[in-house]
């Protein structure tokens, strides 16, 4: 699997670059670029890779790769590539839990990894994720639970700074993300 994995890394970083580059509004047409990625990348592995966060995870590793490597900062591209891979995901059959978990979780590590900022990157994954569910139908309300709660944990596992900001910047920038983290603070009877 995890060599499968590596492949649709390598796979999407390619296809995402050869797509973007030489375009002029990148961020306009990155949701797009990233579906279309994603969708071709789903019907040729199969039907096992459509299980578990790990294959949007992957998707939204080689997106942000492949923005970076062509000269775009990558935490404005975030909405656009978590929407393009969860609106895919879903569309090809993955289920809507697993896609916004692992690219919401993915954004926020590669932004990391990328030397990007946190705290823009998990507002703007959040936003993306909720877009995408509720362009293909899907409960933006589950939604976005899952995704607020997500860019929590993988902030408080990025650590540092980030679990404040991000928690800060969660409230104020996404509708309904104050009453989600406090009921994660309450204990559970």
């Amino acid at each position: 699997m995890l060599n499968l994995l590596s492949q649709v890394v390598n796979g999407v970083k390619g296809g995402v670059t050869s797509t973007l580059s030489g375009v002029g509004d990148i961020a306009g047409s990155v949701v797009g670029a990233v579906k279309d990625v994603t969708v071709t990348t789903l019907k040729e592995s199969g039907d096992f890779v459509k299980q578990g966060v790990e294959v949007p995870a992957s998707i939204v590793k080689g997106s942000l790769e492949g923005i970076a490597s062509i000269g775009t900062a990558s935490v404005g591209a975030v909405k656009g590539v978590v929407d393009g891979t969860v609106q895919g995901f879903i569309e090809g059959g993955g289920k809507q839990d697993d896609a916004v978990n692992g690219a919401v979780a993915q954004a926020i590590i590669s932004s990391k990894d990328l030397g990007e900022d946190v705290t823009d990157t998990a507002v703007s994954a959040v936003k993306g994720a909720v877009e995408a569910v509720g362009s293909v139908g899907g409960d933006t309300a589950s939604a976005t639970k899952e995704a607020v709660q997500t860019a929590f944990t993988t902030a408080t596992e990025v650590g540092g700074a980030s679990v404040d900001s991000v928690t800060e910047a969660l409230k104020s920038g996404v509708d309904g993300a104050g009453d989600i983290l406090e009921s994660m603070k309450k204990p559970r009877t």
